[in-house]
């Protein structure tokens, strides 16, 4: 069967069978909930167990005081998770989560468990400050965060909240968000002082993407704001053997707004790192037989 033909039968989730080979942890964006990957869950079906928690602060996790300032906090807040996983550890991280993902697969004492790491668009603004052309890219991103935190320190959550999807919209047509979506990203505006904090706080991203050992695919959109499509690439050159897909009518929102085509890519890379590893599988199952 070929590549096509693969990802073709994958997109079906009725074809998937019984069978666990391991655990999938995905983690959403700024402004997310775990639910953002309920096509991906569907798609894997019971041959992996999924876990998508809500990141600190979103979600069903309400805003506090007590919140997360560094990637090594996040990770901590999101142990008790973490724990309920069985057997090795695929990681799937989307912006604020692919920074999250990034430390587990880097610096967690859950990185030997690690299989497989997918990286969307991951947010880690200080892998490009090592460059006079890279560093531009950075420095406007810091000058956003400082606007944005700004406004949150003047109870300007409507104006921050604004300003912070401006800026993710990238190169795609202004379009209204619904009613319920955008006050649902206000009331959660607040959290995104302790991501940009958190983010930038982050320090030699670059020798961790190099000490990376475990498969590892980039995602990113030709639409999404060129601060994450060079973080990809970066990636890219950095991490040994990494695979990246480029989607040029995709932006930064492309595992929502094109799940079709990205959630097979990940399926994809699971199942080769799965197949990388040995990982037995029982023959009845059709992930597996879509792969091979």
């Amino acid at each position: 069967m070929n590549l096509n033909s693969r990802i073709s039968f994958m997109t079906n989730p009725d074809h998937l069978s019984r069978g666990r080979k391991g655990c999938v942890i995905a983690l959403h964006c700024s402004l997310g909930s775990g639910r953002q990957w309920s096509q991906l869950s569907q798609l894997l079906g019971p041959d992996y167990q999924v876990i998508a928690p809500d990141i600190s602060g979103y979600g069903d996790n309400r805003i506090s005081y007590d919140l997360p300032t560094t990637l090594a906090e996040e990770t901590s807040f999101l142990d008790s998770r973490i724990d309920q996983a069985i057997g090795p550890i695929h990681l799937v991280g989307h912006s604020y989560g692919g920074a999250i993902a990034f430390k587990i697969a880097t610096a967690s004492r859950f990185d030997r468990r690690v299989q497989s790491l997918t990286l969307i668009e991951p947010v880690l603004p200080t892998l490009l400050d090592d460059n006079a052309a890279d560093r531009r890219l950075h420095d406007r991103f810091a000058k956003l965060a400082r606007e944005i935190c700004n406004d949150l320190a003047q109870s300007m959550g409507i104006e921050a909240t604004d300003k912070f999807m401006s800026f993710w919209k990238g190169s795609e047509p202004a379009e209204q968000l619904p009613p319920e979506v955008r006050l649902r990203m206000i009331e959660r505006i607040e959290k995104i002082a302790f991501d940009f904090t958190a983010a930038f706080l982050e320090r030699n991203v670059a020798g961790a993407a190099a000490s990376l050992r475990v498969p590892t695919l980039l995602l990113s959109g030709g639409l999404s704001p060129y601060l994450t499509q060079r973080i990809v690439e970066r990636l890219a050159s950095t991490i040994a053997g990494a695979q990246s897909y480029h989607f040029p009518a995709a932006g930064h929102m492309l595992p929502i707004t094109h799940a079709g085509l990205v959630n097979p890519k990940i399926a994809a890379h699971i199942l080769r790192a799965d197949d990388l590893a040995g990982v037995h599988v029982p023959e009845s199952s059709a992930l597996t037989a879509a792969w091979r």
